[in-house]
């Protein structure tokens, strides 16, 4: 079977979707589902190369989860194209990836959209832990929720 591709889109790639990439892997190994489904992520203002914040980092390790290798990833018209479905975190980053390329239209939800619950993801960038924990939790909620919408 051929995996399916799923794209995490913020601004930075610096904490929600690199946070997202991260739990959605977990909770794919959690589900036996890590070879059906690949996860990745991206920024739509991304600075490449850099790494996730440190209050990301910290809220990850608490989730048992390791970010201190990730590096940012600008997002480009290709990677919309190789995923099979693409969640933002926001409705403008949504309209974004919708302008860079407008045959993906019908693969692109906010992740709260397509998770049937919850609004945007508010930037934790600034903030102190415990906001990037909430970001956490948010985010682990509505990836289960969409990962349950996934059919293998």
């Amino acid at each position: 079977m051929v995996a399916k591709k799923i794209l995490f889109v913020c601004t930075g790639n610096t904490c929600r979707s690199s946070m997202a990439e991260a739990i959605a892997r977990k909770m794919l190994r959690d589900r036996n589902k890590q070879d059906q489904v690949q996860v990745s992520s991206a920024g739509t203002a991304a600075l490449p190369d850099a790494g996730a914040t440190e209050q990301a980092i910290a809220v990850m390790e608490e989730m048992g989860i390791n970010l201190r290798e990730h590096k940012a990833t600008l997002l480009t018209p290709e990677l919309v194209k190789e995923a099979d479905l693409v969640l933002t975190m926001t409705g403008a980053h949504k309209e974004q990836v919708k302008r860079l390329i407008s045959g993906a239209k019908e693969k692109v939800f906010t992740l709260a959209e397509f998770a049937g619950a919850g609004t945007d993801i508010l930037d934790p960038i600034g903030g102190p832990v415990d906001v990037y924990r909430q970001c956490a939790a948010d985010l682990r909620y509505l990836i289960g929720l969409a990962l349950d919408k996934i059919k293998d």
